[in-house]
C-alpha cells in the first residue's frame, strides 16, 4: 500500500502523537521522526506539547532533534537534504516549513488546517480557539499539501464537524482527531501512489492572528454573559487560560457556564462576584445580559 516511500513525521502536540500511532498501526512505516524535547517544547511556548520518544523507542524509529523549531539552521536544513525523504507528514508543528526543505521531498509534505469555512478563508493561527471565540457552529478540516505560505497549499480532502454549545476547545481537539484519523487512512495510499486528486484554493484569503496568553483577559463591560462563556472554553487547558479580576482579584478561570439570564443584580457592577453558594467553591458573577457561575478557577499570583 505504501511501497518502500520515506516518510518523516514532524510533530510534538498530543493530537498528532495519537494520530501518527494509528497511522502506524495502520500499515505506515516512517523512516524518522524530527521532533521537540521537553526543553525545547518549554523554549517555544508550545501548548499541548507531547513528547513522541516514547513512540519512537516502541517502534524503533530513529529520531532528529532541530536544532530551531523553524528548521531554518543549516544543521537542520543538512538533515533533510542527506536524507532526501519522500513525503513528510506534519503531526502537529506550529510553524512554517521553509522552501529549502520542502524542496528537499520528492511528492512533498502534508499537513491539515481547519476553519469555520472552507480554505482560503480562515487561514493562520488558533483557528479552533478562534471559532469557538466567534460563536462558530461548524468546523472544517482540510488535509493539504504544504507550501512556503500560509496555509495555502492544494487542498486533498476535507471533513466537518459541529461546534456545540458544551464544547471546549480539549473537546475540539477530540474531534478534530477523529475526522484527521479518517482523512489521512483514506488518502494517504494515493498521496504515496501519486494518484490523489487536489482541488486548488479559489477566493480571497482571510486570516486569523496569533493568540497570545495576554490576550485572555475577559473584558466584563464590553463582553456579553455568552461571549466570556466562549471565550472562557476556547482558552481552558491545554491552553494558559481567560483570566479576570473579580472583587479586585485576578483569577485564571478555567470553566463556567451561563447560570441565568432572568435572576438580575441591579446594584452590581460587571464582573462582581454575587454569590457564593451551599458553601461551595463555586462564584456567581455579574455580567451582561445575565449570571455566569464559574466553578474551575485559580487565585493569579503573577500577571501576565
Amino acid at each position: 500500500m505504501y511501497g518502500d516511500a520515506k516518510i518523516v513525521m514532524c510533530g510534538c502536540c498530543e493530537v498528532g502523537y495519537y494520530l501518527v500511532q494509528d497511522l502506524i498501526n495502520a500499515g505506515v512505516k516512517f523512516s524518522y521522526f524530527v521532533i521537540l524535547t521537553p526543553e525545547q517544547a518549554q523554549q517555544y511556548n508550545v501548548s499541548g506539547y507531547r513528547d513522541f520518544h516514547p513512540l519512537a523507542e516502541k517502534y524503533s524509529i530513529p529520531v532528529y532533534y532541530p536544532e530551531e523549531y523553524s528548521l531554518s539552521s543549516t544543521e537542520d536544513v543538512n538533515f533533510f537534504n542527506d536524507h532526501r525523504f519522500d513525503l513528510l507528514i506534519q503531526g502537529g508543528w506550529q510553524r512554517l516549513f521553509p522552501d529549502n526543505i520542502l524542496n528537499t521531498l520528492k511528492i512533498g509534505a502534508i499537513g491539515v488546517h481547519g476553519s469555520s469555512d472552507y480554505l482560503p478563508k480562515g487561514r493562520g493561527r488558533s483557528p479552533l480557539n478562534w471559532s469557538l471565540i466567534e460563536g462558530k457552529k461548524r468546523f472544517i478540516m482540510h488535509l493539504f499539501f504544504i507550501r512556503a505560505g500560509v496555509d495555502d497549499g492544494d487542498v486533498l480532502d476535507t471533513e466537518a464537524f459541529d461546534i456545540n454549545e458544551f464544547d471546549s476547545i480539549e473537546t475540539l481537539y477530540y474531534k478534530n482527531y477523529l475526522v484527521t484519523r479518517k482523512m489521512l487512512i483514506r488518502s494517504l495510499p494515493e498521496i504515496v501512489q501519486g494518484t490523489a486528486t487536489v482541488k486548488r484554493q479559489v477566493g480571497k484569503p482571510s486570516y486569523y492572528p496569533k493568540r497570545t496568553p495576554k490576550e485572555g483577559k475577559v473584558n466584563w463591560e464590553d463582553m456579553d454573559v455568552h461571549d466570556i462563556y466562549n471565550f472562557v472554553r476556547a482558552q481552558t487547558r491545554p491552553y494558559p487560560g481567560a483570566y479576570g479580576e473579580i472583587q479586585g482579584k485576578m483569577y485564571k478561570i478555567w470553566h463556567c457556564q451561563v447560570f441565568d439570564t432572568r435572576i438580575t443584580y441591579p446594584e452590581a457592577k460587571y464582573g462582581q462576584c454575587v454569590e457564593c453558594l451551599f458553601d461551595k467553591r463555586v462564584m456567581i458573577v455579574n455580567c451582561r445580559g445575565g449570571l455566569l457561575l464559574i466553578d474551575d478557577y485559580e487565585e493569579m499570583t503573577d500577571i501576565l
